[in-house]
C-alpha cells in the first residue's frame, strides 16, 4: 500500500492522502480580495486529488501584503470573499487551509513579472515595516516597528485566524519563513533590536511564540508553522535553532512543521537539487516528535513516496509540480498503484490504458 496515498489525521482532521498543495502567491487580488483567478487556481487542485489545498500567503494587515496584489483577511469583507472558494473545495471532498502571513520588510514589492523592487506609495504601495530598518537587498528600507506595534501583531494574527475558521477553513498555517516578518525577527541578520523582541534566542523567538499562543487560544483547528530551517548564510538562523523553536511551538499547540529554508538574504549559496530540503524536515521530525512536511523540488511520484515511506517527513508539499500538472496526485496514484477518488465528471479518464 502506498504511504503517500494513505490517510493522515491531524488534531482530529483526517486527510485522505499526503500529497498537499504548498502555498503559492498569485499576485492577482484586488484590495486583498480573492477573485475568480483564485477560485480556478485553488479549485483545480481540489479536483486534481490533493489531500489538502493551501492558500497563498494571506496578509493579516494591509501592510502585511507582499505586493499590492496579494490576498488578505484583515476584514470581514475579505473573509466573505473566500467563502465561494472554500465551498468549492469542500464540494470536491477536499480540505482547505489558509496560510496567515505578514511580509514585513519584503512588503510593497512589485509582482515578479513586473521586475524587482519596491512599489512607492504614489503607485499604490506603502512604507514597509520590519524588525529593524535594514532593507532586503535593493528594496526600500523598512520602518522599524515599535515595541507596542510588535506586541499588537499576535492579536492581528488571531483575528485573521478567527475569520478564516469562521468561513470554513479547516487548517491554518503561520508563515514564519522565507524572510517575511516573523523570520526577520528570528534571524540575527535582520533583527538588531534591543528591546524584548531582539537579542538572544529567547528575544528573537518571542514574537513567533506569542503569535502561536494567540492563534491557538482562539482556534481549535490543525495549526501548522512554516519555518525556514536555515538562512544558508553565515551568522544567520540555523537548523539547530529551528529544532529548538519547533519544540517550543509543539508545546504551544502547533501540529506540524512545514519545513522550507532561505529567503531572508539575497542570493545565498544554496545547493539546490531534488529533495534538497528534505533532511531538514527529517531532523525536525526526529528530534521533536512533531509531524513535518517536506517541500522543494519534489516532482516524481516515487521520490515523494520514498520521503514518506522512509519517515523523512509525514507529508509532501508540492508547488511547481502542481503548476505544471494540477492533477499530479491523480497521476501519481496511478503510478504508485493507489486507488484514489476521482471527480465524477472525470471518472471516465481514471483508466490509463
Amino acid at each position: 500500500m502506498s504511504r503517500l496515498f494513505s490517510p493522515i489525521t491531524v488534531r482530529g482532521l483526517t486527510l485522505p492522502n499526503r500529497a498537499w498543495v504548498s502555498p503559492m502567491c498569485q499576485y492577482s487580488a484586488v484590495d486583498g480580495l480573492p477573485g475568480d483567478w483564485h477560485l480556478v487556481h485553488l479549485g483545480q487542485f481540489a479536483t486534481g486529488g490533493a489531500g489538502l489545498v493551501m492558500t497563498e500567503a494571506t496578509a493579516v494587515t494591509p501592510e502585511g501584503r507582499i505586493s499590492p496584489q496579494d490576498t488578505g483577511i484583515w476584514s470581514d469583507a475579505h473573509a466573505e470573499a473566500w467563502k465561494k472558494i472554500v465551498g468549492f473545495v469542500h464540494g470536491q471532498g477536499t480540505a482547505i487551509g489558509m496560510q496567515l502571513a505578514h511580509a514585513g520588510r519584503k512588503g510593497s514589492t512589485r509582482r515578479p513579472w513586473e521586475g524587482p523592487g519596491s512599489v512607492p506609495p504614489e503607485d499604490g504601495g506603502w512604507q514597509s515595516v520590519g524588525a529593524d530598518a535594514q532593507p532586503f537587498g535593493t528594496y526600500a528600507p523598512a520602518r522599524p516597528l515599535t515595541t507596542d506595534e510588535v506586541s499588537a501583531l499576535p492579536a492581528a494574527f488571531a483575528d485573521a485566524a478567527e475569520r478564516a475558521v469562521g468561513v470554513g477553513f479547516d487548517v491554518l498555517e503561520l508563515h514564519f519563513a522565507h524572510g517575511y516578518l516573523v523570520h526577520q525577527f528570528l534571524s540575527p541578520l535582520s533583527n538588531s533590536r534591543t528591546d524584548r523582541y531582539g537579542g538572544d534566542f529567547e528575544g528573537r523567538t518571542r514574537l513567533a511564540l506569542e503569535i502561536a499562543d494567540a492563534v491557538r487560544a482562539r482556534t481549535n483547528v490543525p495549526l501548522f508553522a512554516r519555518l525556514s530551517a536555515t538562512d544558508w548564510t553565515e551568522g544567520g538562523w540555523t537548523l539547530d535553532e529551528s529544532v529548538r523553536l519547533a519544540k517550543l511551538l509543539a508545546e504551544r499547540g502547533i501540529d506540524l512543521i512545514d519545513t522550507s529554508s532561505g529567503g531572508n538574504t539575497p542570493n545565498p549559496d544554496i545547493p539546490v537539487g531534488p529533495g534538497y530540503q528534505v533532511p531538514f524536515a527529517e531532523r525536525i521530525r526526529a528530534e521533536t516528535g512533531l509531524p513535518t512536511g517536506a517541500v522543494g523540488m519534489i516532482t516524481d511520484p516515487h521520490q515523494a513516496e520514498e520521503i514518506v515511506a522512509n519517515d523523512q517527513a509525514d507529508v509532501v508539499f508540492l508547488a511547481r509540480a502542481l503548476l505544471r500538472d494540477p492533477h499530479w496526485p491523480l497521476r501519481a496514484a496511478n503510478v504508485l498503484d493507489a486507488d484514489v477518488r476521482w471527480p465524477d465528471q472525470y471518472a471516465r479518464a481514471k483508466s490509463w490504458h
